[in-house]
C-alpha cells in the first residue's frame, strides 16, 4: 500500500523545501515530489507541515514514558541510563507497536554512592512510580520489568579502578549499549554537594575503551568545571550544558568546538534546576489532553535546587556554542513523574526545549534541525531524522508553520512510526 501526504509544506530536517507531495511505501519515504499513484491513500495536509519525527536526545524512560513519547511526535527517544540496550529492547518491547523507538547507553559509569544515587530511594524498595506502572502491565511484561530494575538499581556495579572501568564499558557494550554514558557530577548544583567523582585516569580509560569499541562516549556535566574534564578526556558529547558562567568560557566553548564535541543542553532541566516551573506548557490544552494527572502536577514542579542560577546565562552559553559551530541536540534529561524531578514530561518537554532554544536565539528551523537531522546524524542514526527518499517513514504532521512560529509543533494533526499512521 502507499500513502501520498499531499498539500503539506515541507521541513525536510534541514530546510523548508516548500509544498510537496510525500509517498510512503511500507516503512519507507519512497518519493518527494513525485506524481501520486491512481490507487494510494491520499492523506490531504492543506495547512499543516510535515516534519521528520522528532528525536529526544537525553531520556529516561518506561514503556509509558515511550508511549507519551510517540503521542507528541516524538518518534525516537535515547535514553541516557537505563535499561533498553538491545538486550533490554528484545526482553521487554517485543511486540510493541504504539510506542517511541528507543537507544541506549545501558548503565552509566559512576562511583560508589556517586550520582545518580542521590536521587534514587535509599531503602533498595521499587518507587510508587514503577509500582503504578506495573499494576498496567500483563504477568509476562511485568516480569521483565521487575528484573531489568533489579539490574538497574540493584546489581549494577560501582566502579573504582581502571580495570572496572574496562569491565563496566565492555558489560554494557554485551548488553547491547548503543553508546557509553560517564557521570562527572560533584552535586554542587543538585543540592547534594561533595559526591564522589572517579579521577580523569579512570575516565579517560573508559571514553578509550569505548572508542575502541567504535561507540560514543557521552558524559553527564552540569558545570564548566566537569565540562573541561569530560573533553579533555576525549567524550564525543555532552549530555548537558554547563548551568554556570564563569570567566572562562569563552576559552571552555573554544575547547568544546575544537574537540568537535555535541552539546545536549537540556535547557529544561537547567530551568527547572533553577526552580522554574513548565507551567506554561502544562497550562497549554495541546499538552494537558495528553497526559496524566502525575505528569502535569510533575510539569508544574522543579528540582530547585540552584536557584542562584540564571536563564540568561545558559541562553548565552548555549548561543555562544551555536556561534561557535557546536552541534546542539534537543534533549530533556525527562525521567519519572515525581514532582522533585519536575518541569520536564516525556514528548511534550521537547517542545518546550525547541521554545526555549528559540527564546535563547535560534532561529525557528534551527531548533527543528536540533531535534531531528543534527541529533541523528550525531548519533549514526542515518535511517531517520530527514524526508528524503528512503528514510524511515517516521513524520509528523502539524498544523501551521513551525518553521515560522516554533510552537506550532504542538499542534499535531497526525503522526507516523515505520509508515504506520498512529491511531489516536
Amino acid at each position: 500500500m502507499i500513502t501520498a501526504i499531499i498539500n503539506a509544506r515541507i521541513f525536510d530536517g534541514e530546510n523548508e523545501i516548500g509544498v510537496k507531495t510525500v509517498l510512503i511505501e511500507g516503512e519507507t519515504i519512497v518519493s518527494i515530489g513525485g506524481e501520486v499513484p491512481e490507487h494510494a491513500v491520499i492523506i490531504d495536509a492543506e495547512g499543516g507541515t510535515l516534519l521528520p519525527g522528532l528525536i529526544d536526545a537525553h531520556v529516561h524512560t518506561s514503556v509509558e514514558g515511550l508511549r507519551d513519547a510517540l503521542n507528541f511526535g516524538v518518534t525516537t527517544e535515547l535514553e541516557m541510563m537505563g535499561g533498553f540496550t538491545k538486550t533490554g529492547r528484545e526482553g521487554q518491547l517485543k511486540g510493541i507497536e504504539d510506542i517511541a523507538d528507543v537507544r541506549s547507553a545501558g548503565m552509566g559509569i559512576t562511583p560508589p554512592g556517586g550520582h545518580p544515587d542521590e536521587l534514587m530511594p535509599g531503602d533498595g524498595e521499587i518507587p510508587d512510580f514503577v509500582l503504578k506502572e506495573l499494576e498496567k502491565m500483563s504477568e509476562e511484561d511485568r516480569n521483565a520489568m521487575l528484573a531489568a530494575h533489579a539490574h538497574d538499581h540493584g546489581e549494577a556495579p560501582a566502579v573504582t579502578s581502571r580495570e572496572e572501568a574496562l569491565a563496566f564499558v565492555n558489560e554494557q557494550v554485551r548488553q547491547g549499549a548503543d553508546y557509553i554514558k560517564i557521570m562527572i557530577e560533584e552535586g554542587s548544583v543538585l543540592a547534594a554537594p561533595g559526591l564522589p567523582v572517579l579521577s580523569q585516569d579512570i575516565l579517560r580509560a573508559a571514553v578509550e575503551e569505548a572508542h575502541r569499541h567504535r561507540k560514543l562516549a557521552i558524559a553527564h556535566v552540569l558545570t564548566a568545571e566537569a565540562s573541561r574534564q569530560a573533553i579533555e578526556i576525549g567524550v564525543d558529547g555532552l549530555a548537558h550544558l554547563f548551568i554556570d558562567r564563569p570567566d572562562t568560557t569563552p576559552h571552555l566553548v573554544k575547547m568544546i568546538a575544537d574537540a568537535g564535541a555535541f552539546v545536549t543542553p537540556c535547557l529544561v532541566l537547567n530551568s527547572s534546576i533553577i526552580g522554574n516551573p513548565a507551567t506554561i506548557v502544562a497550562n497549554d490544552p495541546r499538552v494537558s489532553s495528553k497526559l496524566s494527572p502525575e505528569w502535569i502536577e510533575t510539569l508544574n514542579s522543579s528540582f530547585s535546587t540552584y536557584p542562584q542560577g540564571s536563564m540568561e546565562d545558559n541562553y548565552r552559553n548555549v548561543m555562544d556554542l551555536h556561534r561557535a559551530g557546536v552541534d546542539i541536540l534537543v534533549g530533556t534529561d525527562v525521567s519519572v513523574p515525581v514532582p522533585t524531578l519536575g518541569g520536564l514530561a516525556h514528548g511534550a518537554s521537547v517542545h518546550h526545549e525547541m521554545q526555549l532554544l528559540v527564546e535563547a536565539g535560534f532561529t525557528p528551523i534551527e531548533a527543528l534541525q536540533s531535534a531531528t537531522s543534527k541529533t541523528a546524524r550525531r548519533f549514526g542514526l542515518n535511517d531517520r531524522g530527514r524526508i528524503v527518499e528512503g528514510a524511515r517513514a517516521d513524520l509528523v504532521l502539524v498544523d501551521g508553520d513551525p518553521t515560522v512560529n516554533i510552537t506550532d509543533t504542538l499542534s499535531i494533526r497526525e503522526v507516523w512510526l515505520r509508515g504506520k499512521r498512529k491511531v489516536n
